[in-house]
């Protein structure tokens, strides 16, 4: 897919209005200030150090090749002209498992609840049937009520648990990890 497509708009629920769309080269700057402001509010994500500009450069332009070759689904939410949330859908290309695909979704501080985590698995969701996905798997850090809760809406039920998979500011955290069989 084109970098830059626009899958969708809709109306958050604060009334302003936010766009679905693939990401693009000049999403770089914002994409760093999206995920170095996710680990300096160590929200549950994996990553517990800010990223370098090298670093997010190498990261996007990977993530451009792999969109424009469809092996990887990429989805940035944008508010206001500024990127607020970022998402993917991927799948192995070899292997029995490759039916099966991934997804991880982060939404920035200050834009949680306004219903654009909702739109955005819901999406993915969408990408992952025309993909031919026949399973869509995830995992969330057992702390995230409210992630949990927008995968369960969409349909994912609690598969297993990982005990103790994280250890985040002097706790140990259980990784959760969700399944959705797609019809």
């Amino acid at each position: 897919m084109k970098p830059g497509t626009v899958i969708r708009k809709f109306t958050a629920r604060d009334g302003r209005e936010a766009v679905l769309r693939t990401p693009a080269w000049n999403d770089l700057d914002d994409l760093l200030d999206f995920i170095n402001s996710l680990v300096e509010e160590r929200a549950d994500i994996l990553m517990d150090e800010k990223v370098s500009m090298e670093e997010e450069n190498d990261w996007l332009s990977k993530a451009l090749t792999r969109l424009e070759k469809d092996e990887t689904f990429y989805l940035v939410a944008e508010v206001n002209g500024k990127v607020v949330g970022n998402s993917e859908v991927s799948r192995k290309m070899k292997g029995y498992d490759r039916h099966a695909g991934t997804i991880g979704i982060a939404i920035r501080h200050g834009y949680r609840d306004l219903g654009i985590g909702t739109e955005m698995i819901n999406t993915l969701i969408e990408r992952a049937r025309a993909m031919d996905l026949k399973v869509l798997m995830l995992s969330a850090f057992a702390s995230n009520d409210r992630a949990r809760h927008v995968y369960q809406e969409a349909g994912f039920s609690e598969t297993g648990r990982i005990p103790k998979k994280f250890f985040k500011e002097g706790k140990y955290i259980d990784e959760i990890l969700m399944a959705k069989v797609l019809e």
